[in-house]
């Protein structure tokens, strides 16, 4: 399974960004699907899952900014970042957790930053 993230750039604190995790096939209706980020010198943070039945959690640090979404047609799931602030830079991923695997599958990452 290949994830595809993309929409990540620069941006001034308050903007928005639209991120993009684009999947193989018909993984969204199988897996439920995360999205991470890491900034540098931290531990991987959990940020906002969207299960296969559509029920979505966030973590409380972007409650309220960010929104998951999926395209199962486009075969993508998104996450759009609002009110952004330095602490938020970071290089974000998704990642699939498909039932007949123990372990997620990753994207490659793409990177968020954030200027004050």
């Amino acid at each position: 399974v290949q994830l595809v993230e993309s929409g990540g750039g620069s941006v001034q604190a308050g903007g928005s960004l639209k991120l993009s995790c684009a999947a193989p096939g018909n993984i969204l209706s199988r897996c439920g699907m995360d999205w991470y980020r890491q900034a540098p010198g931290k531990e991987r943070e959990f940020l906002s899952t969207v299960r296969v039945d559509g029920t979505t959690i966030y973590a409380d640090s972007v409650k309220g900014r960010f929104t998951i979404s999926q395209d199962t047609a486009r075969n993508s799931v998104y996450l759009q970042m609002n009110s952004l602030k330095p602490e938020d830079t970071a290089v974000y991923s998704c990642a699939a957790n498909c039932p007949w695997r123990g372990r997620p599958y990753w994207g490659q990452g793409t990177q968020v930053t954030v200027s004050s």
